[in-house]
């Protein structure tokens, strides 16, 4: 009795752990070839290298500096050189055999300067816009609140020239109000119109929100209606013949991503 009623336990306890054995075994085969599956499915991403030269408006200097970084971070050993400028200059010195990858222009006009003379090597595509903001100074001492207190006699007021993206979107809000100002002087891009308010060199200038925002409390903003009516949309593109154009490519990906995006609008920027 005793032998014959321990022999059936023994079965089921060696049944038992031989089945646990057994299902341990399948299970680790199981996850051994869903990891294979996985690997051989997923696509690596391409590892790329060299030194990305970006030519890009000035209103970008703060956002796409942040985004260099970022660049570096994600792909070590690579490097991204930034030309800020005015985009008519900048469209004009790609179009005079400077050595680019990536183009990053304040409006389709300008951009135009460079796919025109077959210098792009993708269709452009916008990836964010931006509105025109005026700048005075801290304070706002001279009490300007619109656009038609610019054309105050004695104010000093500065634009951009009308060459360049701000200073046309600057002229078409005028245009559009019906009013006409004369400046002090005309700049060849944004940040140098800004920076004549920050030097108390002048009362006013007309420029982006978006370097508004970067100057802090250098400046004092004021938003105006007519601004909506020149809205400036900013094309991205990859250059013929670019240095390093695997490398380019991946900024321009960086850029128009979730994570480029969040850092344009918190920068100011407004979504395409």
């Amino acid at each position: 009795m005793t032998r014959s009623a321990r022999r059936p336990r023994r079965m089921v306890q060696v049944t038992g752990a031989g089945a646990a054995a057994l299902l341990a075994l399948t299970a680790c085969s199981s996850s051994s070839d869903s990891a294979r599956t996985a690997g051989s499915a997923a696509s690596p991403s391409p590892k790329v290298s060299g030194t990305v030269t970006v030519f890009a408006a000035a209103s970008l200097k703060e956002s796409f500096t942040t985004l260099g970084k970022e660049f570096e971070k994600q792909h070590p050993g690579t490097k991204v050189s930034f030309n800020f400028g005015g985009s008519d200059t900048l469209a004009a010195s790609i179009t005079g055999g400077a050595p680019a990858d990536v183009f990053a222009a304040a409006s389709p006009k300008t951009m135009a300067i460079v796919t025109d003379k077959k210098d792009a090597a993708t269709t452009p595509v916008t990836f964010v816009r931006n509105q025109l903001e005026i700048a005075t100074l801290p304070g706002n001492p001279d009490k300007v609140s619109s656009l038609k207190d610019l054309t105050r006699s004695g104010l000093k007021v500065v634009l951009c020239d009308k060459t360049v993206p701000c200073g046309a979107a600057a002229q078409k809000a005028l245009t559009a109000s019906g009013l006409k100002l004369t400046p002090v002087s005309y700049e060849q891009d944004v940040k140098s119109a800004l920076n004549k308010v920050e030097l108390k060199e002048a009362d006013a200038a007309v420029v982006y929100r978006t370097d508004v925002r970067a100057a802090g409390d250098k400046v004092r903003g004021v938003e105006f209606p007519e601004s909506a009516k020149a809205v400036n949309d900013y094309p991205i593109a990859l250059l013929k013949n670019a240095p390093d154009a695997e490398a380019a490519k991946a900024f321009i990906a960086l850029v128009t991503s979730a994570e480029g995006r969040e850092v344009l609008t918190r920068a100011g920027f407004l979504q395409p």
